[in-house]
């Protein structure tokens, strides 16, 4: 995953190498939640079920394998090409030692910082209804703004 340009400065100068030590040297290419393989195009579907692109065996979003969808289930496979990255278990980019990362792919990474992403979409969310009230005056639910009539909506007629 690319780091944010405000964040690149808590990061080490050997990220880069310490980054792919991680994802494969001590990894093996493979995700070390799921056990997704690096590079490769996978079939997947909802809830993080997967098929090994070698073995053709379905593995659940932990690795464990599992059963075969059936065909409804298969009308719902998409494809995906997995890319992992190192991820820091205590969410700290200066913790950089190797016990703090761990090589995830972009599924299990993004569960991983769930936390973070769902306080960034809050604030996200904070700020445009700021700029809003900031420009276009505050919002009033069910209100229309002065001058418009209000849509009466009959029911049971």
């Amino acid at each position: 995953m690319p780091i944010r340009p405000e964040l690149k400065p808590l990061y080490p100068t050997n990220w880069t190498e310490l980054s792919r030590q991680v994802r494969f040297e001590r990894a093996g290419g493979l995700c070390q939640r799921c056990g997704r393989p690096h590079g490769h195009h996978l079939q997947v579907l909802q809830g993080g079920r997967w098929k090994h692109p070698d073995t053709g065996h379905w593995f659940n979003g932990r690795g464990r394998r599992v059963s075969p969808p059936d065909l409804i289930e298969l009308l719902q496979v998409r494809q995906t090409k997995v890319s992992l990255a190192a991820a820091h278990l205590n969410h700290d980019p200066t913790s950089n030692r190797l016990r703090n990362l761990r090589a995830l792919c972009q599924r299990c990474h993004l569960l991983h910082d769930r936390m973070y992403h769902l306080a960034q979409r809050r604030l996200t969310l904070r700020r445009r209804l700021a700029l809003g009230d900031l420009f276009e005056g505050l919002y009033r639910a069910g209100v229309p703004p002065l001058g418009e009539v209000a849509p009466i909506f009959r029911t049971g007629v």
